[in-house]
């Protein structure tokens, strides 16, 4: 061990007695798997993100290279992830569009959820992490010791309340997650092994860029570096010698080929990827303090005061590597997520790899009351919220008890439920595994250290499986606009040349292209439809001699009261004053 220090951690080697691979797995792969399919995609970046992918996969090279949105560039974030999806689309035309692109999100998450693991396990079996050598043994082995931690710290990113929606979208935040784990394990690998820690420290960087953006990749770049720099754990020239020209081949390659390709819209749209990017970062507002100070402890509970605590008892030991390393992400992450110039939680999920590392090295320094308020929250929380998604689920098919019905009338008006026997058998089986690790958990009382988050993720899993099964009908229902799509697309007139989004999302502008294949015009384009989204009653759009906007259609999705759609088709003044309105009722 290293000397100049003694270790804080006292264990047995029954303390590490190692979770069942077979249940790791399991939750990995059920958290995973349920979600993808049986579900359009969902209001805001689900559905943009995926409208992306869709757009890339029915078109030529021009929308790999520019990504773009029915002909809307989209430089927002790099093009990495929308390549996947797409390429997954055109791989299993077996199955919808949208569950062959979640398939990619799955696979995304599992492979974080590895490196996670794997570099945890690193950081476990280090001399400075082990715990108290007593005189006549009995202390864990070091792969024994470093197993536990991993499984603990894979326990708590899934036990992660933010990341149930977050990872099972088709958004670009998945592929950039991905890299943060990449990140994190090369810097980690880069202390034993430094060629091939650099080669994934340099990967992660290069892919990180091709998902997302210049800033945000040298950022991360230039603090870990700095880390491996102050710490005299790693070797910090070969990893950089190595990983920093694989990063900028990396980077490089897709706005080469660009440029390659077409340089007049290269330029455009890559100075319009490198400017919006320095944009979103322009500075913090209170309206967005007050967002994160609110919503970034939710989302990432219980990483975040297990991290901290960890943070705390480690006292000492702040430049080895199991500490440094995770907060050399997890640090510039939090200065960048409240720098952003509008409220949005899209960079939360980036946080949890890093947090999960180093929360995992909080186990072994638990208090026991800790570690019983813990489970006693979980087996409380979830056992509840799971009671009551049942009884909600019970009330949508039985009409009771009738003031819960009454009340989901209410909040998803037209909505007719249905009864699927695999969805009731799937959420059947994950409440009996979770009564079931209930009783365990408090008939055995076991002395491993992961028992203090088991109970947190498979309640996570629980509420997930759950939604996924008894509930995904009113979510989708509530949350997709295939309706308002069918209702648009019979009032267009035949061969119409072009609608022109107003104040449309980029989600409504991908859902309503990717149900009904509406055709979009942006810029200079001269459409002769009109689609306008209103949250309140504004006039009718300005005439342009000699035609006029006539409206023919104004509706709303049945279970948002928020948004209000109208359409209006160009047509001759004349020719309208002898039509009279064709306007559906509200």
């Amino acid at each position: 061990m290293t000397t100049g220090f003694k270790s804080v951690v006292r264990l047995t080697a029954s303390a590490t007695r190692p979770l069942p691979r077979v249940v790791l797995l399991a939750i990995c792969v059920v958290y995973a798997a349920f979600g993808l399919f049986g579900r359009d995609p969902w209001k805001n970046e689900d559905a943009a993100g995926f409208g992306v992918m869709w757009t890339a996969a029915r078109g030529d090279l021009h929308d790999w290279l520019f990504p773009n949105l029915f002909g809307k560039p989209m430089p927002a974030d790099g093009p990495m992830a929308y390549w996947l999806g797409a390429l997954a689309i055109r791989a299993l035309p077996m199955i919808d569009p949208g569950s062959a692109a979640r398939v990619v999100t799955a696979l995304l998450f599992s492979l974080c959820c590895g490196l996670v693991w794997y570099g945890t396990y690193l950081l476990g079996r280090r001399p400075e992490v082990q715990p108290f050598k007593y005189v006549f043994g009995g202390e864990p082995l070091p792969a024994d010791y470093g197993r536990t931690i991993a499984d603990g710290a894979v326990l708590i990113l899934l036990a992660c309340f933010g990341l149930a929606e977050r990872g099972h979208e088709t958004t670009p935040q998945l592929m950039q997650f991905l890299s943060i784990a990449m990140i994190l394990y090369g810097l980690v690998r880069a202390s034993d092994k430094p060629l091939q820690g650099g080669a994934y420290w340099g990967g992660g960087l290069g892919l990180l860029t091709l998902a997302a953006n210049p800033l945000l990749p040298v950022v991360i770049g230039v603090c870990t570096a700095i880390a491996a720099y102050l710490s005299t754990h790693f070797r910090s020239r070969t990893m950089l010698l190595v990983g920093v020209p694989l990063a900028v081949v990396l980077a490089g390659s897709w706005p080469v080929l660009a440029y390659w390709v077409d340089p007049q819209s290269a330029h455009d749209y890559l100075r319009a990827w490198v400017h919006g990017n320095f944009d979103f970062y322009s500075g913090p507002l209170s309206s967005v303090l007050f967002y994160a100070a609110k919503n970034l402890p939710l989302f990432t509970w219980p990483a975040w005061p297990l991290a901290a605590w960890a943070w705390f008892s480690w006292r000492g030991w702040r430049r080895a590597p199991h500490i440094i390393a995770p907060l050399s992400v997890v640090v510039p992450l939090l200065v960048l997520v409240v720098l952003q110039s509008h409220e949005t939680n899209r960079m939360f999920i980036l946080l949890l790899p890093g947090m999960s590392m180093l929360a995992a090295f909080s186990l072994p320094t638990l208090k026991r009351g800790a570690i019983n308020a813990i489970d006693w929250f979980a087996v409380l929380s979830f056992t509840v919220l799971g009671g009551f998604v049942w009884l909600v689920w019970i009330a949508s098919v039985t009409g009771y008890p009738m003031p819960i019905a009454r009340n989901l009338a209410r909040l998803v008006p037209g909505f007719h439920p249905s009864f699927k026997w695999i969805a009731l058998l799937g959420a059947v089986l994950i409440t009996g595994c979770w009564l079931a690790l209930v009783r365990w958990r408090l008939a055995t009382r076991p002395e491993v250290l992961w028992r203090s988050v088991v109970l947190s993720s498979f309640g996570t899993t629980l509420m997930w499986v759950l939604l996924m099964t008894l509930w995904l009908p009113i979510i989708n229902y509530s949350r997709t606009y295939r309706d308002v799509a069918s209702q648009i697309a019979t009032h267009l007139p035949v061969g119409y040349r072009c609608i022109a989004p107003v104040r449309l999302g980029d989600a409504q502008i991908a859902s309503f292209g990717y149900f009904q294949n509406m055709h979009f015009g942006f810029g200079r384009d001269d459409c002769d439809v009109l689609l306008r989204q209103d949250t309140a009653d504004f006039s009718d759009p300005t005439d342009l001699k000699p035609y006029r906007w006539q409206k023919v259609w104004e509706g709303r999705r049945a279970a948002d009261r928020d948004e209000r759609f109208r359409l209006y088709v160009r047509v001759l003044d004349a020719q309208a004053r002898s039509r009279p309105s064709q306007a559906a009722p509200h």
